[in-house]
């Protein structure tokens, strides 16, 4: 299945952290015609594993964690939902959003919100906290508390969809998207001759720091590590200085969360296979899954590249198709690259 294809469909589909197991289920179908094992393990991480079958060869960890921001029902109230937050997000984007309440079968709600007829101008200009908003599901106080265990948990009812050009935008591109792109490198891959084992790592709860990834680096004991994340790309009303180019290509991360050898690795391909990319510095932790891997076991070589990412932790996170592609020509030239297994 094509590139883009892979990114609608996953970051369509729900699974905020710790409940990630319909996007796990279907990350291991995709997986499966390019390893040679694919299992589940018991935090719910996708692992496959694709022997090169070389003697002695060194094994590589390519991650990208599956999970998403979300909900959770805490309380029902003359039948609204009360809730919190699942990971980092922003109260402030939350009212009047159409939602999709995780029960079997699923209800939808809205979150409410208050008409500006009936705010004072200081309602109007203080934010309202995540604990004084409610999602109303239509329902009687009764049939809510049947319809809808406390726990359940909520994502925003965003399908993703296609701006102009090659731009999509949705809910779950973090981090959906770049395990669509790990796909589309395997597919490349299928039959190359390899010099290191595979191990791929669709991984759950990073939102919630980095859980799944610590547990499943321990147990695949790699001797190198490759994650995949987003980043932040540049909009008018963002910090310049601190955001990425968008359309500007794969973000090679540099800094002390990553082997300088790594980096520098990353960016001789980027530069010999005319793959565009751009630098991203790292002072201290890179913000993903690469800053509990590198110190797994006795410490793992580990790098990070990202995609560039319009809204992040917003149901209308926006990205650039070219960039996908250059994220998975970057990381289907990195795995050839590895003829001697070693970096």
């Amino acid at each position: 299945m094509p590139l883009r294809e892979n990114i609608i469909e996953l970051s369509s589909m729900a699974g905020p952290s710790g409940s990630e197991c319909a996007v796990a289920k279907r990350v291991s179908e995709l997986l499966s015609p390019y390893m040679d094992e694919v299992k589940i393990d018991n935090l719910g991480n996708v692992i496959g594993y694709k022997s090169c079958g070389k003697r002695g060869a060194k094994k590589l960890l390519i991650d990208a964690h599956i999970d998403e921001i979300g909900l959770i029902v805490t309380g029902i109230e003359e039948g609204f939902l009360k809730f919190s937050a699942i990971g980092s997000l922003d109260p402030m984007i939350l009212p009047a959003h159409q939602v999709k309440v995780l029960t079997s079968p699923p209800i939808f709600g809205v979150i409410c919100s208050m008409p500006v007829h009936a705010l004072t101008p200081e309602e109007m200009n203080k934010p309202t906290k995540t604990e004084d908003m409610f999602i109303d599901v239509g329902l009687s106080q009764e049939a809510a508390v049947k319809a809808v265990p406390l726990g359940t948990p909520i994502v925003p009812d965003m399908q993703c969809g296609s701006l102009q050009g090659d731009v999509l935008t949705g809910r779950a591109l973090d981090n959906r998207a770049c395990m669509a792109i790990i796909l589309d490198a395997l597919s490349f891959l299928k039959d190359k001759e390899l010099y290191v084992d595979l191990i791929v790592m669709g991984s759950t709860q990073e939102e919630l720091g980095h859980r799944g990834a610590m547990a499943g680096t321990f147990a695949s004991a790699p001797d190198y590590a490759l994650v995949l994340d987003v980043t932040h790309a540049k909009t008018p009303d963002y910090m310049k200085e601190k955001a990425l180019n968008f359309g500007g290509g794969a973000a090679i991360g540099v800094g002390p969360n990553i082997p300088r050898r790594l980096s520098d690795k990353l960016i001789s391909i980027s530069k010999e296979k005319g793959i565009p990319y751009q630098i991203e510095p790292m002072g201290g932790s890179s913000g993903t899954n690469a800053w509990v891997m590198q110190t797994s076991r006795e410490g793992i070589a580990t790098a990070v590249v990202s995609l560039p990412l319009k809204y992040m932790h917003t149901p209308v996170e926006t990205m650039k198709l070219s960039d996908a592609e250059a994220v998975s020509r970057l990381l289907r030239e990195f795995v050839l690259s590895m003829k001697g297994g070693e970096l």
